[in-house]
């Protein structure tokens, strides 16, 4: 864990670096299976799978008996736990569903947007050690609601060539059409390629390792979209003389228990408040599950202090997290203020937890910086947007000349005379 004290601006770019991979080692892998993939279809990813999972499947495609296993496995408890989580991602999602936007820009001349879904989505999520349920929830719902005809999920098997029960369950309720026992970049080669088994798709989705991050990077290559680039996640809480220790402390290991290579950072304006979510880290830490991994994630760890408010969203805005917690007196300041950030939680007692389950926001959201330039997965993100115009004689009076202008500016004469062609007949009476 590294505490810095109103470290100078010129040293912001070093304390901004996310923890650094060999990318060389990696893009070889990625091209390689990405070659077999294209080339082989289901032989390749199952020699992939054998590698990578130490598993040897017959098929790759979950079965309803499977299925069915899964949902009469799952406690009552969890299952409306789950119901919870879906109904507030639901209300959340639905409500960014937008009409139809109409405008006459010229009397004749109507012009209107319509949002149509992406037909097929993959949707990729990580199982290993934390099979994350939660995921297929964030990317399914939405999906639905935007009415995605195809809904493909990959994610990996374990040792047993078995899905988690509840990444099943979840997917059935979310209305997933098609689930298969597939991880990492072989996976999403398949979604980007299309196999003799898996579909190909238009637009991949969700969370995942170094490879798989890479992997969606590869996919770009062959004319398939993103949600986003994301990596290793991440959190930054800003926490003032108002934050509970015991509070912040918990929300820091929540997210260094992701993974090894996750980052995490606190940002504050008291000396004080610093030194005792240190001691509530080592405390809390000792009785966690996943201690070794968290242990190793806060070797990344930044804790850093700035004289004021101001300066310190500064820093958090060049930083740009995934995830921002502020506990401050002045909240409003930082709702105000904030300019890079994937999804803000706010105040003691809106821990990130709340966001990654339950509260209703997404959870697949941008890392490693890309918050400058990138929101989190909704609505939009399983749509695409249509223009329409429809222009009639008299409309075409009232701009056609501004266009055969234009068109000769630019030296396009098919351009101007598609336009002047039709001016002529509405001036000789031909309409």
């Amino acid at each position: 864990m590294e505490t810095r004290i109103d470290p100078p601006q010129k040293l912001w770019n070093s304390l901004i670096k996310r923890p650094s991979q060999d990318r060389s080692e990696l893009n070889t892998i990625v091209n390689d299976v990405f070659k077999n993939v294209q080339e082989r279809g289901d032989s390749a990813v199952t020699e992939y799978t054998q590698q990578f999972d130490g598993v040897s499947l017959s098929s790759f495609e979950v079965s309803q008996t499977e299925i069915d296993f899964a949902i009469h496995s799952i406690p009552q408890n969890l299952k409306e736990a789950i119901a919870l989580a879906t109904d507030n991602i639901y209300k959340f999602h639905v409500a960014q569903h937008r009409s139809k936007v109409e405008v006459e820009t010229t009397e004749g001349v109507l012009c209107w947007q319509e949002k149509r879904p992406i037909t097929k989505v993959g949707l990729y999520i990580p199982g290993g050690s934390a099979p994350l349920f939660s995921t297929v929830l964030m990317l399914a719902v939405p999906a639905n609601i935007a009415g995605c005809e195809e809904i493909i999920l990959c994610t990996p098997p374990n040792t047993q060539g078995k899905v988690a029960p509840e990444i099943l369950y979840t997917a059935q309720l979310c209305g997933v059409t098609k689930i298969f026992k597939v991880g990492g970049i072989q996976a999403i080669a398949a979604m980007t390629f299309g196999t003799q088994t898996i579909p190909a798709v238009y637009k991949l989705f969700g969370p995942g390792n170094q490879f798989v991050t890479a992997a969606k990077q590869k996919a770009l290559d062959y004319g398939l979209a993103i949600d986003m680039p994301a990596g290793p996640s991440e959190l930054l809480v800003f926490a003032d003389e108002t934050a509970i220790p015991e509070f912040v402390a918990a929300d820091l290991l929540s997210q260094a228990e992701h993974g090894a290579d996750s980052q995490v950072v606190l940002v504050s304006t008291s000396e004080e408040i610093i030194t005792q979510v240190q001691q509530e880290v080592n405390a809390q830490l000792r009785s966690l599950s996943r201690k070794t991994i968290a242990q190793k994630a806060l070797e990344n760890a930044r804790f850093i202090k700035f004289s004021d408010k101001e300066m310190s969203l500064n820093f958090i805005n060049q930083y740009a997290p995934e995830h921002f917690i502020v506990v401050a007196k002045d909240t409003d300041y930082f709702i105000a203020n904030v300019q890079n950030a994937g999804s803000v939680f706010i105040g003691n007692f809106t821990p990130e937890s709340a966001g990654d389950y339950a509260s209703g926001t997404n959870h697949t959201l941008p890392t490693n910086g890309f918050a400058k330039q990138y929101s989190g997965v909704n609505l939009d993100s399983f749509l695409k947007a249509i223009t329409f115009q429809k222009v009639t004689p008299a409309g075409l009076k009232r701009i056609g000349n501004a266009i055969e202008l234009m068109a000769a500016a630019e030296g396009l004469d098919a351009h101007k005379n598609a336009v002047t062609l039709r001016l002529n007949a509405i001036r000789d009476g031909h309409v």
